[in-house]
């Protein structure tokens, strides 16, 4: 009998977080538990294992997805899983879900079949607080922005000009575009202002790139939140909010380690998402298992001209970090998306659709060896994928020079990757040449027109008068030397939505640009994306329930 995700996950027998935190040689004193199965680790462990040589670092990355997407963390979680299996000391660094997807159309984060974390409905629900930190960090600034209108106003802001909005960790559209203040003055004084979802706030940025709270308190500080009635930039540590938001993240900076239904130690913590944010964990995760592990598998969000192209150029950047190998997870339903295929018609056998889109994943292959490393493709298996369709994915990937592996983690566990785990682990062992792929010095436009060109495959960018004046005021504030966030669908290789596959010839319209000063980037917004996503016609949460004995169901 087929099970749910949520069936495997509530049968799973997890061991409690001390043994898991044994088996990677975590002391206690390091530990502050969340219950019997969950546990922040406290600042001092990073410093414990600062002369430990760091293990291989495994990205995680995909091509252009359905809707659905196409199981980056299930295989993430899969291939950590085989590698113990083959005896290889693993440790997964993943994002921590987003309640906008759980409750939306994507469902959860913590992965699928016997490839998941666990305990399940607590990841994918409230975890441990930290997107509640960063969503109350986030509106303590925007309250105090609009008390500071109230009582005088000292730092003259323009109210038509205020960057910061507020944000709430669910999908929720007509939160785009509100009012606030109305009702007289005793209420504050009116102005436009808007939500965004909590995962695109420069907050949750922050929290994934500080490197720890003193970090984390500068970073706060340095939000452009405004500008004055005389065109001068106001910052969070003109407010002097900074510190009490930090005081509110307090607990949020720390890490979380959990673990998988084969109990491999996972360690989840940030979540921006790779569409609208910089879609990877935090640095101090991905150090930690990188500490902790031979092997370290992470992931970032999205297609690979999104989510890794941000893990590469931005957090690398940052952090220093040099990928061993990439992972680029495909699906035969996807590449049959891609080839234009109708999303109820993917589970039937269509090898001319296979052979268009594989197009799509060519370019994502050919994107990341620019990159300088070893690349190895996973296909995540489904039951309706025929070895007629395989065949013609296993020939691209030969005429590419690529690594081809059929992943069947999310039925088997760990021993549906064994064959994977050890492409990675061979591909592990050959050079890794990374090198980034542009000088954050240079111009603005020129940063974004090598990414356009040379991910997207755009023949040319264009932008809105707006974006024009955006980064001239950019520039004159000096912070027009830091690496860039493209805000893109991330359902096309190009900004609009509606061209699959490898599209050509096109040329992306960048509609605004604006600085995330304490995050440490540029965010180019392109197309038609929503900081603020929408609910879809049958929300996921339509299924979700908690049963007489207090089970959840329907959560996936």
């Amino acid at each position: 009998m087929f099970k749910s995700d949520i069936e495997i996950a509530q049968n799973a027998t997890m061991k409690p977080i001390y043994e898991i935190a044994d088996m990677v040689g975590i002391d206690e004193k390091y530990l502050e538990p969340y219950g019997k199965y969950k546990a922040k680790l406290n600042e001092d462990l990073l410093k414990s294992l600062e002369d430990k040589e760091d293990g291989k670092l495994v990205l995680v990355t995909a091509i252009n997805p359905t809707p659905a997407g196409e199981g980056k963390t299930t295989i993430s979680v899969g291939l950590g899983q085989a590698l113990n299996k083959i005896n290889k000391k693993a440790v997964i660094a993943l994002r921590e879900p987003s309640l906008g997807p759980v409750f939306g159309i994507k469902g959860g984060a913590a992965g699928g079949g016997y490839s998941q974390v666990v305990p399940m409905e607590d990841i994918n629900l409230h975890f441990t607080g930290d997107m509640h930190a960063i969503t109350a960090a986030n509106n303590l600034l925007c309250a105090i922005i609009d008390n500071h209108l109230q009582q005088g106003n000292a730092l003259r802001i323009d109210q038509r000009r205020i960057l910061f909005k507020r944000c709430m960790d669910m999908n929720d559209r007509a939160l785009r575009f509100v009012n606030v203040g109305l009702g007289g003055k005793i209420n504050g004084i009116p102005r436009e202002d808007g939500f965004q979802i909590t995962v695109a706030s420069e907050i949750m940025a922050i929290l994934c790139l500080a490197s720890d709270i003193h970090d984390l308190k500068k970073r706060l500080g340095d939000i452009l939140v405004a500008y004055s009635y005389d065109n001068e930039p106001i910052y969070c540590r003109d407010l002097g909010v900074n510190g009490a938001m930090a005081a509110l993240m307090k607990d949020a900076i720390k890490p979380n380690l959990v673990q998988t239904l084969e109990n491999t130690p996972a360690i989840m913590h940030g979540g921006p998402f790779a569409n609208i944010a910089h879609g990877c964990n935090s640095v101090k995760a991905t150090k930690t298992a990188l500490k902790l592990g031979d092997y370290a598998i992470t992931e970032a969000g999205f297609g690979s001209d999104l989510g890794a192209e941000k893990f590469l150029d931005i957090k690398c950047r940052y952090a220093g970090l040099k990928p061993n190998c990439i992972v680029i997870v495909a699906t035969i339903r996807a590449l049959k998306y891609n080839g234009g295929v109708a999303k109820q018609d993917l589970s039937n056998e269509n090898v001319d659709a296979v052979k268009e889109g594989v197009k799509n994943l060519e370019v994502h292959i050919e994107n990341m060896q620019k990159y300088g490393v070893p690349v190895v493709v996973a296909i995540n298996r489904f039951l309706t994928d025929t070895d007629a369709e395989i065949e013609v994915l296993s020939n691209s990937c030969k005429n590419l020079g690529c690594e081809f592996s059929l992943a069947e983690v999310f039925a088997k566990g760990g021993e549906g990757g064994v064959d994977l785990a050890q492409k990675v682990v061979a591909a592990c062992e050959k050079p890794s040449n990374f090198k980034l792929l542009y000088d954050e010095k240079l111009p603005i436009k020129e940063k974004i027109l090598t990414v356009a060109k040379e991910i997207y495959r755009a023949k040319d960018v264009a932008y809105t008068p707006n974006a024009n004046k955006s980064i001239a005021e950019i520039e004159k504030l000096g912070l027009d030397k830091l690496p860039i966030c493209v805000a893109k669908t991330q359902y096309s290789l190009s900004d609009d939505q509606t061209k699959l596959g490898a599209p050509k010839d096109f040329t992306i319209t960048v509609k605004e640009v604006k600085v995330s000063a304490g995050a440490g980037f540029i965010v180019v917004y392109t197309g038609d994306i929503m900081t603020m996503p929408g609910l879809p016609k049958a929300p996921a949460a339509m299924k979700i329930d908690i049963n007489e004995k207090g089970e959840i169901e329907g959560l996936f």
